[in-house]
């Protein structure tokens, strides 16, 4: 979908969505009136209204494995960003064990980090472009200044092996919120689920053609329907865009002062 499309606030969104999916309907209705003055119209009466239960079910069933995907997509990303804060968190307390001035460098590196996370990778992700083809340099420097510690207690030996440990988490959550990332519904699900929709309209109008109130009640129903279904999709596709999205706020709630 249009990235304009995920990036309304949520009422507006479903403003077009269900205006285009009215329009569409009336359309179709229109559509279907006129081929009932036709040699094809005349045959179209015969169709059954036993079609419309297995093209509903087809509907939901295209529905319900692509909304699995898009939650799944939410919840990875949500954990994702969950343990990259967890991780972080765990490695600034650890630094309270090490001497003063490698403390407060890796801790200035951590929150250096996380004003990154937030003011250049949330974005890019929410764009489709954030990458993996570099560490991050301030946490690439974070963990050199871990790794090249001389600890000289036995507590900052323990220190050391965790906080490294701990910097390594994060930057393996960190991995997966960006590969999720780039995650979103194609347009062949959407195509898919778009005419199948149409379709299902189709049938009901044609399976009450002799009555046009009813008709127009059922595609209704129907369409309003889908157009629930479209929206709560469209409004969770991608994690980071739009208003339903996953932001950095457990990355700021851990960042060192």
């Amino acid at each position: 979908m249009s990235a304009w499309l995920h990036a309304l606030p949520l009422g507006w969104m479903a403003a077009v969505v269900f205006g285009i999916t009215y329009l569409m309907t009336a359309a179709l209705y229109v559509a279907v009136r006129a081929l009932e003055r036709t040699e094809w119209g005349r045959a179209a009466r015969a169709v059954t209204p036993a079609l419309l239960s297995p093209l509903g079910v087809t509907f939901g069933l295209l529905v319900v494995f692509t909304a699995s995907q898009v939650w799944g997509d939410v919840d990875h990303a949500r954990v994702a960003t969950n343990e990259e804060a967890n991780a972080l968190r765990t490695a600034v307390l650890l630094t309270n064990g090490l001497p003063d001035s490698s403390a407060t460098r890796i801790r200035s590196l951590i929150a250096y980090h996380i004003d990154q996370a937030q003011k250049v990778e949330w974005p890019a992700m929410a764009a489709g472009q954030a990458t993996l083809t570099a560490i991050p340099p301030a946490m690439a420097q974070a963990l050199e200044t871990a790794i090249n510690l001389q600890p000289s207690k036995p507590g900052q030996v323990v220190a050391q092996r965790e906080l490294v440990n701990a910097l390594i988490r994060s930057l393996d959550a960190r991995r997966q919120r960006i590969l999720v990332s780039h995650s979103e519904i194609n347009g062949v699900k959407w195509f898919g689920i778009i005419l199948q929709a149409l379709v299902t309209l189709a049938a009901v109008a044609l399976v009450h053609g002799d009555n046009r109130p009813a008709a127009a009640m059922g595609l209704w129903l129907f369409a309003t329907g889908a157009a629930v279904c479209m929206l709560l999709i469209l409004s969770h596709d991608e994690p980071f865009v739009g208003h339903v999205t996953v932001k950095p706020t457990p990355l700021l709630e851990v960042r060192p002062n």
